[in-house]
């Protein structure tokens, strides 16, 4: 009796029920017309309630199981970048690791972070679709470096991103290595 449901995902379609339930609809003789008020679906997930949940396909007894409704709002480009760079096992930092074991710099600029991010926004997978941009990204050079010698930085740029451009490989100068 002590169990604790906890359901998370996108929902789609979720929004629209609760459209159709708070949007103003008036129909007869001396009805006011009032225009239907378009809200963001952020905004609209915040107002669920269990009977949405019902018209959506839950069936009863499990709805009874979450006495709690809560919605996370959508991440927009600043979080992604932030989620990119700033936690302990950030992708950047990973990456970073992966190519130090190499004994190359990994550079990121601000602008390839920025795409990636969008990149993300564009594709609506959220932060879940960070690492397979990043990956896709960084998959030939990721191949080639190990077999590179004089390697000293590799610098990732927003066209990497959006034009699939190679990215800057920086050599050791011949005199600094001998």
């Amino acid at each position: 009796t002590d169990i604790l449901f906890i359901c998370g995902g996108a929902f789609s379609g979720l929004d629209n029920i609760i459209q159709q339930r708070i949007g103003v609809k008036t129909l007869g003789f001396g009805a006011d017309v009032k225009k239907k008020v378009e809200k963001r679906v952020g905004e609209l997930l915040s107002e669920v309630t269990p009977e949405d949940l019902l018209k959506f396909g839950f069936i009863p007894e499990f709805i009874g199981r979450l006495p709690v409704l809560a919605t996370l709002s959508e991440l927009d480009e600043e979080a992604m970048v932030q989620i990119l760079k700033e936690p302990k096992n950030a992708l950047v930092k990973q990456y970073q690791k992966l190519f130090e074991l190499e004994h190359v710099k990994l550079k990121f600029t601000d602008g390839s972070l920025v795409a990636i991010a969008r990149e993300a926004l564009k594709r609506k997978t959220g932060a879940r679709g960070l690492r397979s941009i990043l990956e896709n990204a960084m998959l030939d050079v990721m191949y080639d470096i190990p077999s590179q010698t004089m390697v000293k930085e590799v610098v990732i740029h927003e066209d990497v991103i959006y034009s699939k451009e190679k990215p800057i490989i920086v050599y050791e100068n011949v005199a600094e290595s001998a």
